[in-house]
């Protein structure tokens, strides 16, 4: 019988205990270690709870706690496990094959290293074989695009274990995972030979929400208000290998000069190696990256063509999908505009980090961080990386407007003045709800209440007239201020504000 790690609810603290999950609805299932993963837990679960042969893809950008959630999920239920060596040949992972089955069976002598792939998994066979009494037998082959290179024979021999093997062994679950999410996504779940629809379940491991950020920090120690949080977010993102470099006693800017400008932070060198750890020929995704960076509002797909010449069209697709499915670009179609007017833009919060303030060693040093934050450019960037933590953050920004039940599609809008006498206007976030309303927000971080003075009300005037005159909506349009600390009453938000989200309500 499977067991598993929960916790009763008691009143001073809760208990830990490991078993057969109780029938006793007032016992929560949590696993111990893991913040966040609701749904990623709940879609395990039902793999280990089922009477069938479980073949479960995890795909994740790398650092995002992909082997660390299967580890801590399945515990002493995973009877074998490998994890693929970068850039090594068919022969050394073999031997990591072999050594990895030794301490799986307890064995003091190294069982005979297999020749190829075939022969790998038939020993896996015989040793899966011997676990027959065990409830739910778990087999976790980790960065599988590593052990599955060209010409290694891996993803054959993996579909003749499974088709010949494993599908008729109704204890077994195997556990699939990789961080170069596209090879994933091309090779195994969308394959079209021997693993065609063999995939049970297919999980794609995102990084942490600012809520989980939070949990997460607090788990270890580390209180900050939402402010500091935002503030490593903006920088690290969700990655929780990232924010597990954050110490506590020191700010959110304390820590970001440690982790990312001391001479020995941990992510100083990460940039060269994020890209080539996932993508086979990374210098076209870099320099995609790259041009992106340098447009933080967006670039069209031709505007992207003219830059990168060297890229026929079809090979800048396929990159802007592989970026796109490990979740380091976005594609935008701007609101009322053609399908060829979409635009990419750069999310990922690390890359954009680095880009614009580790690239240049000159950086580098003692307090280098904390001696940008408050100038200039550290203002534009923060209103940047503050707009995009929103476009991430959209359900909860609906929560908080009350709407989190509409159907809604956002986008962004843009209009670009024709002639002299006409005006332009841009909109940071566009809400197009079924209920025949359309919210423009506007996104201001500050340092206090936002104040709307007499000529930020003028130009907000313009901007709503400009949007119901060039869209012709019958909608009703509203006002939504998102910004750090609420906006000040005044005339000016009386008249124009008609909703508000702070920056608290994103971590709803």
């Amino acid at each position: 019988m499977a067991t598993y790690n929960y916790w009763l609810a008691g009143r001073n603290q809760p208990i830990y205990k490991r078993g057969p999950y109780p029938k006793n609805r007032l016992l929560v299932l949590q696993m111990t270690n893991l913040i966040g993963r609701k749904l990623e837990q709940d879609v395990l679960k039902r793999a280990l709870d089922s009477r069938e042969p479980e073949l479960i893809a995890l795909v994740g950008r790398r650092r995002v706690g992909k082997t660390f959630l299967v580890r801590n999920f399945f515990g002493s239920e995973i009877c074998f496990e490998m994890t693929g060596i970068h850039g090594a040949n068919r022969s050394l992972q073999l031997r990591n094959f072999s050594d990895q089955l030794r301490q799986a069976m307890k064995l003091d002598v190294k069982p005979e290293v297999p020749t190829d792939w075939y022969a790998a998994f038939q020993q896996l066979i015989q040793f899966l074989e011997s676990r027959k009494g065990k409830a739910r037998r778990v087999v976790f082959l980790d960065e599988l695009p590593w052990l599955a290179s060209r010409k290694s024979g891996f993803l054959s021999a993996l579909e003749h274990f499974w088709n010949s093997w494993g599908s008729r062994q109704h204890n077994l679950i195997v556990v699939i995972c990789g961080s170069a999410a596209s090879w994933m996504i091309d090779h195994v779940i969308h394959d079209r030979g021997g693993l065609y629809q063999r995939v049970t379940r297919h999980l794609h491991l995102q990084p942490f929400s600012l809520r989980e950020v939070a949990e997460y920090l607090n788990s270890r120690s580390i209180r900050y208000e939402p402010r500091q949080i935002t503030e490593l977010y903006m920088a690290l993102g969700g990655v929780p290998h990232y924010l597990r470099e954050v110490q506590p006693g020191l700010s959110a800017a304390q820590n970001l000069d440690q982790i990312c400008f001391a001479s020995q932070g941990i992510l100083v060198d990460e940039y060269s190696k994020l890209y080539a750890a996932l993508f086979e020929n990374p210098d076209r995704h870099v320099d995609i990256i790259q041009a992106l960076a340098k447009r933080l509002s967006g670039v069209t797909r031709s505007e992207l063509l003219e830059s990168l010449s060297y890229l026929s069209g079809g090979r800048l697709t396929k990159t802007l999908d592989e970026l796109m499915v490990s979740g380091f670009i976005e594609r935008i179609e701007p609101w009322g505009k053609q399908r060829r007017d979409a635009m990419y833009r750069l999310i990922d919060e690390f890359s954009l980090f680095y880009l614009k303030w580790m690239k240049s060693r000159r950086n580098v040093g003692k307090e280098a961080w904390l001696n940008k934050r408050g100038t200039p450019a550290w203002r534009a960037w923060t209103g940047f990386a503050f707009e995009n933590i929103c476009h991430r953050h959209i359900q909860a920004i609906k929560a908080n407007l009350g709407i989190a039940a509409v159907e809604t599609q956002h986008a962004c809008w843009q209009h670009r003045a024709k002639g002299d006498i006409d005006v332009g206007a841009q909109v940071d976030l566009l809400i197009d709800r079924r209920d025949d309303v359309i919210n423009l927000c506007e996104i201001k971080y500050a340092d206090d209440e936002f104040v709307i003075d007499q000529r930020y009300a003028k130009e907000l005037r313009r901007k709503l007239d400009v949007f119901r005159r060039v869209s012709g909506t019958r909608k009703s349009v509203q006002l939504t201020m998102i910004t750090t600390f609420g906006v000040r009453k005044n005339q000016y938000a009386t008249e124009l504000v008609d909703s508000e989200v702070k920056l608290s309500g994103l971590f709803d």
